[in-house]
């Protein structure tokens, strides 16, 4: 049986990637065969180090090469409160913000019956049992405003609301710079409900 063409390989195996069409694929297929070979050899490399070396955090799942990971590690941030973000780009996004300085768990998903993703699925067992001590004090629930982050968000209050643990959820609406004609309705009425007093 004949051998698939190596280009033709290439370009299927760089669809296969979230955001990546064929056309997308094709011209980074294009880019890597025109490049310095080492611009291969160090993609390929990177590639197969980071499916050795990284793995999840015993703690709060994030993706990391130590465990446990550098935020789980830092005995300067607060452990009576934990942010419960879907994914590590969530949680490196708030990171990013400077304003967080409790601890992290990854869910790696979110609730989604449809796509067959439901609670033992994603990391939420994990979490529970990091409430086990009365060090916890708050959940704050930072999924994306979705059916499914929303869901996910209801979930999570409803398995921590008896243990005594504080849930609350990162306020959603109309982005700093953004105009109000242009917003959509639930843009505008999560707006208009999670108002604060000035």
């Amino acid at each position: 049986m004949a051998r698939p063409d190596p280009i033709r390989r290439l370009i299927l195996a760089l669809s296969r990637l979230p955001g990546i069409g064929e056309k997308s694929a094709a011209r980074l297929a294009f880019f890597l065969m025109n490049a310095d070979e080492a611009i291969s050899r160090d993609l390929s490399e990177a590639l197969l180090e980071v499916r050795e070396r990284v793995h999840l955090c015993s703690v709060c799942c994030n993706l990391t090469e130590h465990d446990p990971c550098r935020f789980c590690a830092d005995g300067r941030r607060a452990e009576d409160t934990i942010c419960v973000v879907e994914s590590v780009p969530s949680l490196l996004a708030i990171e990013r913000t400077g304003e967080f300085r409790g601890r992290y768990h990854v869910l790696h998903g979110v609730l989604s019956p449809l796509e067959g993703v439901g609670p033992d699925q994603l990391h939420i067992k994990e979490l529970i049992a990091r409430l086990a001590g009365d060090k916890v004090k708050e959940i704050i629930v930072a999924t994306n405003p979705s059916v499914e982050g929303e869901a996910t968000a209801l979930y999570i209050q409803r398995l921590c609301n008896p243990l005594g643990v504080k849930v609350t959820r990162i306020a959603s609406g109309v982005p700093i710079g953004g105009d109000l004609e242009y917003a959509d309705q639930a843009t505008l009425s999560r707006a208009l409900e999670e108002r604060r007093e000035l």
